[in-house]
């Protein structure tokens, strides 16, 4: 997971642009936007984990910096 490429995600698409790249990663197809990463799944880790911090933005009220916080907190309480 990078942070930056999240970052570059959440602040240059949208939500329908993010669904079609899950989309067409989840169908082994490139996405029509540029998402990094050495591998699908990671791309798709990327993809889903701005969808979610757009969701935080949105329901919180929050900057982008801090839903990328609340995510990494949701990520480490599930790996432990």
């Amino acid at each position: 997971m990078n942070i930056k490429t999240i970052i570059h995600l959440v602040e240059n698409y949208s939500m329908e642009q993010l669904s079609e790249a899950e989309e067409s990663i989840i169908n082994e197809e490139s996405p029509a936007i540029e998402v990094e990463g050495k591998d699908e799944g990671e791309m798709l880790t990327h993809v889903l984990a701005a969808q979610w911090c757009k969701e935080e933005m949105e329901q919180s009220k929050c900057d982008v910096r801090t839903a990328i916080r609340l995510y990494s907190q949701k990520v480490r309480n599930s790996i432990s």
